[in-house]
């Protein structure tokens, strides 16, 4: 094998080296990105103790602090906040008080339905009255399929394979070339 040719594998070597490191590195990036749902233990869980509760919006509460807990909720607390924007089934009444209601619910809900859940900066309290209203349902707790689906990681990208098949190939050249 001439040398150019032990040069020219060389490269290639390295180059499936680099992407496998890269691509990796990216794969551990998005592993750490992926939120896991953990069901909450059910101490501070006032669902099972005097019935089912909500957690709303405190009527009353300064505009700018329900404004600054529901985009948190939104946000950061994760809360699934498509049903309250335009078009969704719970975007009516179009009120900070009801989007914030729904939000603070959600995430109340999924949270274990503990006191803390329900506090959003004193903007929030706890309701036994039911706030769904016609299309929009709110949330009350217990596991949901969404929630009993597998965490086990994605299989592994097809290029990384492909990227073994190269290796497994210029090994096999290496090999043969001696």
């Amino acid at each position: 094998m001439a040398l150019k040719d032990w040069i020219f594998l060389s490269f290639l070597v390295m180059k499936c080296f680099v992407v496998l490191k890269v691509e990796g590195m990216v794969q551990e990036k998005e592993d750490a990105t992926i939120p896991v749902s953990t069901l909450s233990p059910p101490e501070g869980n006032t669902t099972f103790l005097g019935g089912t509760t909500w957690c709303v919006a405190r009527p009353g509460a300064p505009q700018f602090d329900l404004q600054n807990a529901l985009d948190w909720a939104c946000g950061l607390g994760m809360a699934d906040c498509r049903p309250i924007q335009a078009g969704g089934l719970c975007f009516e009444p179009d009120t900070l008080l009801s989007h914030a209601s729904f939000a603070f619910n959600f995430y109340y809900q999924q949270n274990g339905n503990s006191d803390i859940a329900c506090n959003f900066g004193g903007t929030a309290i706890l309701t036994k009255n039911n706030p769904s209203h016609e299309k929009c349902i709110y949330a009350i707790s217990g596991p949901r399929i969404e929630d009993m689906k597998s965490e086990a990681p994605p299989f592994p990208n097809k290029s990384l394979s492909i990227m073994w098949w190269k290796i497994a190939m210029i090994l096999l050249l290496l090999y043969s070339g001696s």
